[in-house]
């Protein structure tokens, strides 16, 4: 059967996998929501299987190809060479004409901007920082832990505060009352018994990203152990941000700077204040703004944009995410 629809949209990220079916003048014709895109746990097939689940249910009886275009932002994405690897997988699957994969961080960007211009930080369960600008130039980081330089995330954040905790505790390390509020958190009585209790698996390790938010509350009741690693956070944030906006000529001028991901988009007053003042010395003209969009809508627009779509088409899309 013929082309149906001009984007088919995809948002996969590690917990959700979002697609949506959008016609050429930027109708939305069919969505659906799908479990997380994991490659690197259960394998590249059976990852696009979970997608394609997705993708059967957002088409409905269209026939495929469903669009001419595919536009696939991915989690796990995090190299050039692998969205290469993952537009070959999607492109033959046969559900476009031509297939275009970029990290799910483009997603959030693409969002959060009335065109492809400016910079995203996200920060959910670990970091990552991408720039746009209209004439396709991008700038990127791989994004893929400490072998990258990378630095904070929930991940990052809750593994520091078990480090300076457990030092704490045991004396090697300054008092702090993570001491206290990170066992607390599991009703455990102790730092050793948390260790123990994650060391032995009766803590699940996706549970330890539960204890991002008691650091949070243990930094506002102003202890300083907690409130140093908020700042770091903060200039970590500011340091991709600013690099991004450099690579992309965006000093000079208003550009947007996106706060996204779970952690930003808390607005922890002291994590955002900071960015905010710190962003202000190192990209004076950068206006940020915490993203709220859905990324699905982000990786529609870009498929918008490859296809040539009409302003009007842009702005249908955005309003029927509004």
């Amino acid at each position: 059967m013929g082309v149906t629809a001009s984007v088919l949209a995809i948002d996969a990220g590690n917990s959700k996998t979002d697609v949506a079916l959008i016609a050429a003048d930027g109708t939305v014709l069919g969505t659906a929501r799908g479990g997380g895109f994991q490659p690197a746990s259960v394998g590249a097939g059976a990852a696009m299987d979970v997608v394609a689940e997705a993708v059967a249910r957002a088409v409905g009886s269209a026939g495929s190809p469903y669009a001419s275009h595919v536009s696939a932002c991915l989690a796990n994405a995090d190299l050039p060479v692998e969205e290469l690897e993952l537009a070959a997988a999607l492109l033959g699957r046969g559900w476009g004409s031509t297939v275009e994969v970029r990290n799910d961080t483009f997603a959030i960007l693409r969002a959060g901007v009335e065109e492809p211009r400016g910079v995203a930080v996200v920060c959910g369960a670990g970091i990552n920082c991408v720039g746009m600008t209209p004439d396709g130039r991008t700038a990127r980081f791989p994004a893929i832990g400490r072998i990258s330089g990378d630095w904070g995330g929930g991940g990052g954040l809750s593994e520091e505060a078990l480090w300076f905790a457990a030092r704490a505790e045991d004396g090697r390390g300054e008092p702090t009352a993570l001491v206290r509020t990170l066992p607390g958190h599991f009703g455990l009585p102790t730092m050793y018994a948390l260790i123990e209790a994650l060391h032995l698996g009766h803590l699940t390790p996706a549970r330890q990203h539960e204890l991002t938010p008691v650091l949070f509350a243990t930094a506002a009741g102003g202890d300083a152990i907690a409130r140093s690693l908020v700042d770091r956070l903060a200039d970590e944030v500011v340091a991709m941000a600013a690099v991004a906006l450099t690579r992309l000529d965006l000093l000079s001028e208003e550009a947007p700077v996106l706060l996204g991901g779970s952690v930003l988009a808390a607005r922890h007053p002291q994590l955002n204040d900071r960015i905010a003042e710190l962003l202000a010395v190192r990209a004076p003209k950068a206006v940020i703004r915490v993203v709220t969009e859905a990324p699905v809508m982000g990786a529609a627009q870009l498929g918008l944009d490859h296809v040539g779509a009409s302003p009007e088409a842009h702005a249908r899309l955005r309003a029927a995410y509004a």
